[in-house]
């Protein structure tokens, strides 16, 4: 069996499902598998061998506002929050703008380093996210073979000319950037794209010149296989021909609530309220979704504020709200009637597999996608987290709540999902290479 070092940016939502598909394939058999993330990270998978590895300059340990950033990250973050406010073509060119300033933030860096842990580990396959760009770079370049990890939507599987990382390839009812919008986003997607491929040439002219050049820097991934922590939905744009795809339909494990929390939620019928690590400090969106639940009688609400909290004071007197920075979501969802989320990969996985409709208020990146495969798979309700009212929350909630088999046909079709499953099907692939 193979030896395998999993590679996560120091993220805690990507982090957190690496974490869990690497014992996945620890537990499927896999002869060695070593975690390798930000230190920050070490125990998210205790029982594996683990190497400290920080390919990115950028971090979040669970509540972005919280983590120790440099100046001009902590800048960017406040920046990316005022730009959420301005609506999804205000984020998405703020998003894109970001990437074309530093497409590779320190490629030569990450190279020594994955060139350090090579000679240390010796694995015959690594796993990387998909996004982390510097990393899958530096294996291209030194030639190892590597297996990519999509976190995120499948399209950020850029296989189509067509296709540009940061301009959504679908988009819900709610939410959709005007025509003029949409153009000026195209344009500014497709000039990052340029900009991320003159970084890719040079660095491989320079550091690694008998290395093939990608002919788009977006679309570089395993030309082997891609482990896709998303559902095998039957709509989804075509994904790369050249490699083997396996969706893990969510990444999670079972978890269980403490008796605290236990006592919180036991006989009451409850909505939990997180918006993730970034999103959380939109506390103003927070804030008219709590408004809005508290209009349906009987439901308790628990919100993960991150470090909002204190904004959100007056709101956790009310016997029917909790309100805490953190929240055990993953153990939380099997005791819920219904959650709202952003649209990250994570809560929308989470939820399908706890079988948890959801309303959803998506801000940035792939969650315009996402939301709209929640409301085609009947998952979910979209509505815009800017001009959504209380009135539109309590009557999505309301419509929500009214469902008593949501996505039974979805839900099914997950019983064979999981990264247990997934896992094991990467290593027979693997071991037909």
């Amino acid at each position: 069996m193979p030896r395998f070092v999993v590679v996560s940016p120091p993220f805690h939502s990507h982090a957190q499902p690496m974490s869990v598909f690497a014992r996945a394939l620890s537990t499927a058999g896999a002869r060695e598998v070593t975690f390798a993330c930000g230190s920050e990270f070490a125990d998210l998978a205790p029982e594996l061998p683990f190497t400290a590895l920080k390919t990115t300059r950028d971090s979040n340990s669970g509540i972005a506002e919280r983590t120790e950033q440099d100046a001009r990250s902590a800048q960017q973050l406040t920046d990316f929050l005022k730009a959420t406010g301005e609506g999804a073509a205000a984020t998405l060119l703020a998003q894109t703008r970001r990437r074309r300033a530093e497409p590779l933030a320190a490629p030569v860096a990450v190279l020594s380093d994955i060139a350090a842990v090579h000679e240390q580990v010796r694995p015959d396959w690594y796993v990387v996210d998909q996004i982390d760009y510097a990393t899958t770079l530096a294996l291209h370049a030194l030639d190892l073979p590597f297996v990519s990890f999509v976190t995120g939507h499948p399209t950020y599987l850029v296989s189509r000319d067509d296709q540009f990382f940061g301009l959504p390839q679908a988009w819900p009812s709610a939410v959709r950037p005007s025509q003029a919008e949409e153009a000026v986003l195209a344009t500014e997607v497709r000039l990052t794209d340029l900009a991320f491929t003159v970084a890719f040439t040079r660095f491989l002219r320079e550091f690694a010149p008998t290395r093939p050049v990608p002919r788009r820097a977006f679309a570089l991934t395993s030309p082997h296989a891609a482990v896709v922590n998303y559902p095998d939905l039957p709509w989804l744009p075509p994904l790369p021909e050249h490699q083997r795809q396996i969706f893990l339909g969510h990444c999670t494990t079972p978890e269980e609530l403490d008796d605290t929390w236990l006592g919180r939620v036991r006989d009451r019928r409850v909505l939990l309220v997180a918006l993730g690590t970034f999103l959380s400090a939109r506390h103003d969106v927070l804030r008219r979704v709590v408004d809005g639940a508290l209009r349906i009688p009987d439901l308790t609400v628990v919100v993960a504020a991150g470090g909002r909290v204190a904004e959100l004071a007056d709101l956790a007197e009310n016997p029917r709200v909790v309100v805490e920075p953190v929240v055990p979501q993953r153990a939380l969802l099997p005791h819920v009637a219904a959650m709202v989320h952003h649209g990250g990969n994570n809560s929308f996985t989470e939820c399908l597999s706890a079988g948890v409709p959801a309303v959803v208020l998506p801000f940035s990146s792939d969650q315009f996608c996402i939301a709209h495969d929640a409301e085609r798979a009947g998952a979910g309700v979209c509505l815009d987290p800017n001009a959504a009212t209380p009135e539109d929350v309590a009557n999505a909630l309301n419509s929500l709540l009214r469902n008593q088999n949501p996505f039974a046909e979805l839900r099914r079709s997950l019983r064979s999902a999981g990264p247990d499953r997934g896992a094991a099907r990467l290593l027979d692939v693997l071991g037909r290479v």
